[in-house]
């Protein structure tokens, strides 16, 4: 059975209270329990113990990222952790060295990862809407959020030698959060989830991001 580590890196801090982030978190926790899959969560606004949350990186099978993105990044807090825990994961569990030789250092960086048979997936959350990276002439140029924004985040992932399983992206969710707005994703994210979570799905390698 697959078990998942969930990070909540809905920060509060200014006018964001990680409202949306939670109600995220508690839908993908909700959908682990109906469907017996076994879970641990970390909520990055709470203190926490680097060596502790590497054990959770160690237990679990899928990683699931949910935060919201900050000027085009994760959040002050996230990346915190993110620092504190690789950093207390360097030769214990997730990575050993940046995977190059000193007899040849010019190849090989970032496959000295610990991670490999480990698999993530990422949630982001946006006041943009998902026009301002689709139409041309809009902000971000038609460029797809996870070969621009999320690039150096799931090469990150990938130096710890996980694998990529298709993310979902959340927009429009300050100037038009409407409940219905917020019904619909809800009704499309947990879909998703049945998708990630089909048997024959996580075993087949097409259905992993490469």
């Amino acid at each position: 059975m697959m078990k998942v580590f969930i990070i909540n890196g809905g920060q509060k801090f200014a006018h964001s209270g990680g409202a949306f982030n939670n109600t995220l978190s508690q839908w993908t926790s909700n959908f682990l329990e109906q469907n017996n899959i076994e879970f641990r969560m970390t909520n990055i606004n709470d203190d926490f113990d680097p060596f502790l949350e590497v054990e959770h990186f160690k237990w679990a099978d899928l990683i699931i990222y949910h935060f919201p993105v900050w000027w085009f990044q994760v959040p002050n807090r996230l990346k915190l952790y993110i620092d504190e825990v690789f950093t207390a994961g360097h030769n214990n569990g997730i990575y050993a060295n940046d995977g190059r030789s000193s007899k040849n250092p010019a190849i090989n960086y970032g496959r000295g990862g610990l991670m490999h048979g480990k698999k993530y997936m990422v949630t982001t959350s946006w006041n943009a809407p998902d026009t301002a990276f689709t139409m041309k002439g809009e902000f971000f140029d038609q460029h797809p959020i996870d070969d621009s924004i999320l690039f150096g985040f799931h090469k990150m992932n990938e130096f710890a030698g996980m694998t990529r399983m298709e993310g979902f992206h959340f927009h429009d969710l300050e100037k038009n959060a409407t409940p219905e707005r917020i019904e619909n994703y809800h009704k499309e994210y947990l879909q998703h989830l049945e998708i990630i979570f089909n048997q024959k799905s996580i075993q087949k390698e097409d259905c992993l991001a490469n």
